[in-house]
């Protein structure tokens, strides 16, 4: 009797143990499903938390369900799991403005989700019956403010939830995706561009003229970073200057023949970019792949790893040579580039428009915003999680362009999911008030949302630091470099907070001010276009190795597409040569000077009424000093 006792015990821990070793898991990714519905693809913080996501972009009107099929191993009763963030949390406590809830099988689990915690977390959505091994599930949009989806997870046994830990995350997201824990498949290129912005397009198509066999790597499905439909700033800077007049005419190929921010869609043109790239034989377009790793051979990289951001493929792409065009400085801070960020001191390189003491603080991120007039009256859901509008404070404006700019006191990298998430919160905060609370809202009853950006253009982050640092002096006294490469046209246009919008609301600034400080055009030495101690790395865009200040001139994009082009002519020469960036610099700078002067762009069937030369600067050789 004792004996038969023993062996049912035994025989009931063995199922025990079987059925917890076996739950069964499934873990779905929001960026996958099938049919994203009105949800939008954000994978602009995947750094930071770790995946792309779907945001419910509605601007207060809720969007089409996103949705998909998924296969169950066994049928039974699920727990079910949300990844999500309450985005309003940092300014309201209470329930969150982006809700949402999860349907299984065309029934809507109990679980409102979005709308509590502080974080990116796993929510309970509740437990579902699968009764099919082929199964719906939706993302069922409650408000369209921005509810934000990261992954699901099915689990048979409850109480189990998916790790917290960034890290411990991303390994466990691959085994269950089955995916490689390093990438299965590597391509070689002669040269790897990562940033598919205007600077990012040109050295690709440049190198691709040259020779080369390129690569360039996008995470969005569009190209021309902050000039695409999806963020709206026009091309600024001037082409074509002196000492190198060549540069800059391959912008005409591509370049919108409309200008202004926070216009329709269409004058920023994304197909003309798109042809442009799809012409170019030598340059294979990775679109929607973000870097996420490099792999070092001492001072060099040896290759970069990007990944899909619906599907999550992995890919190493292997090169002698490499060019972050990325904005933040991304491939360079992976391999342990030198840059800075913030404001130099006014001592350190003797800048009389820096502050007497360094800090951190970057000029903004704009979401930029648009209205329309529907010829009849319309309703917008109130919205207030934090940010008060009343009589005295609130912005009587129909859009906001680029002074909408935010997180100046805040680091653009580690904080930019909250600095995008605070442009949104003041558009539809003011609007709300405008729309329901303005006692003499006559000019809004009429007009709604048209267009709000949900991809932030970012100003300025992470600065690479090269053989040469460009820095105001430079610029005012317009000094000779053996190496001149491209020119600088536009402005020293630093934003800082609006003193008026500072004062409204102390520590939460939305609005930007600058003073445009015309200079007489300037060519940059091509030492700024490469790092300092990574030995094979370019790079052409916002973060070049410029000062602050000297930054305020070189961001607009006509100007870093002439970067773009000049790092494309020394990627080739690097190839012919088997050399290296500097030594570019060192042994075949008069061959380097000859293709700039000559250009990469075409010269024939391009426009010419294209208006391409902002006259944004002096005349003489003399730069205007601060009032």
């Amino acid at each position: 009797m004792k004996k038969y006792i023993v062996n049912t015990f035994l025989f009931s821990l063995l199922l025990f143990l079987h059925s917890k070793s076996y739950a069964a898991d499934v873990l779905v990714e929001a960026e996958s499903f099938a049919d994203k519905g009105g949800w939008i693809l954000d994978q602009q913080f995947m750094d930071q938390m770790g995946s792309p996501y779907l945001n419910a972009h509605g601007m207060g009107v809720p969007v089409k369900d996103a949705s998909t099929t998924v296969l169950f191993p066994e049928t039974g009763t699920y727990h079910v799991y949300v990844r999500t963030f309450n985005w309003t949390s940092p300014w309201h406590n209470g329930e969150g403005a982006g809700k949402f809830k999860l349907e299984i099988a065309g029934k809507k689990l109990p679980a409102a989700l979005g709308v509590s915690g502080n974080q990116w977390e796993w929510q309970y959505a509740g437990s579902a019956n699968i009764k099919n091994k082929e199964t719906s599930v939706a993302l069922h949009d409650l408000t369209g403010f921005n509810g934000r989806c990261d992954a699901i997870y099915f689990t048979t046994e409850k109480g189990k939830m998916p790790p917290a830990e960034q890290a411990e995350l991303e390994l466990f997201r691959k085994k269950l995706l089955n995916i490689p824990v390093t990438p299965n498949e590597t391509e070689t290129f002669d040269f790897v561009v990562v940033g598919g912005g205007i600077a990012g397009m040109c050295a690709a198509a440049t190198a691709s003229r040259q020779g080369c066999k390129v690569a360039l790597v996008n995470d969005r499905p569009v190209l021309g970073g902050n000039n695409s439909s999806e963020i709206r700033v026009h091309l600024g800077g001037s082409i074509e200057l002196e000492q190198n007049k060549g540069l800059g005419r391959m912008i005409r190929e591509f370049g919108h023949s409309k200008e202004g921010n926070a216009q329709p869609a269409e004058v920023y043109e994304d197909k003309k970019k798109d042809e442009f790239i799809a012409n170019e034989k030598n340059v294979s377009l990775f679109a929607n792949y973000r870097a996420i790793a490099v792999d070092m051979d001492g001072d060099k990289i040896s290759s970069v790893v990007i990944k899909h951001i619906e599907n999550g493929n992995e890919i190493r792409l292997k090169a002698p040579f490499f060019s972050d065009c990325t904005g933040d400085g991304t491939i360079g801070y992976l391999a342990g580039a030198d840059y800075k960020m913030g404001r130099e001191s006014r001592s350190e390189f003797g800048e009389e428009l820096a502050p007497e003491v360094a800090d951190k603080m970057t000029m903004g991120s704009s979401v930029q915003w648009y209205s329309k007039d529907t010829g009849k009256k319309t309703g917008f859901p109130q919205f207030k999680y934090g940010v008060v509008f009343n009589e005295g404070n609130c912005e009587k404006v129909t859009m906001g362009e680029w002074k909408w700019e935010t997180g100046m006191n805040l680091d653009q990298i580690k904080d930019f999911e909250r600095i995008r998430d605070y442009g949104l919160m003041v558009v539809y905060s003011n609007w709300s008030f405008l729309k329901n609370e303005l006692k003499d809202n006559a000019k809004y009853r009429d007009r709604s949302l048209d267009w709000v950006a949900c991809f932030a253009g970012k100003r300025e982050s992470r600065r690479l630091l090269g053989d040469y640092i460009l820095k105001q002096d430079d610029i005012d006294k317009n000094v000779f470099h053996e190496d001149a490469s491209f020119s600088a046209s536009w402005s020293i246009d630093l934003h800082f907070p609006d003193p008026v919008n500072s004062e409204r609301f102390p520590g939460a600034e939305f609005k930007a001010a600058t003073k445009h400080i015309k200079i007489y055009p300037y060519a940059a030495p091509y030492r700024c276009l490469y790092s300092r101690n990574v030995d094979n790395l370019f790079m052409a865009g916002r973060n070049i190795s410029v000062t602050h200040v000297a930054l305020g001139t070189v961001r607009v994009m006509r100007t870093t597409g002439m970067m773009g082009e000049v790092v494309g002519m020394a990627a080739s020469l690097c190839k012919k040569y088997n050399s290296t960036p500097r030594k570019i610099y060192q042994h075949h700078l008069d061959e380097l000077k000859k293709m700039m002067q000559e250009g990469a762009g075409k010269t024939d069937g391009i426009p010419d009424n294209q208006r391409f030369n902002e006259q944004n600067f002096l005349k003489a050789p003399r730069a205007l000093k601060q009032d």
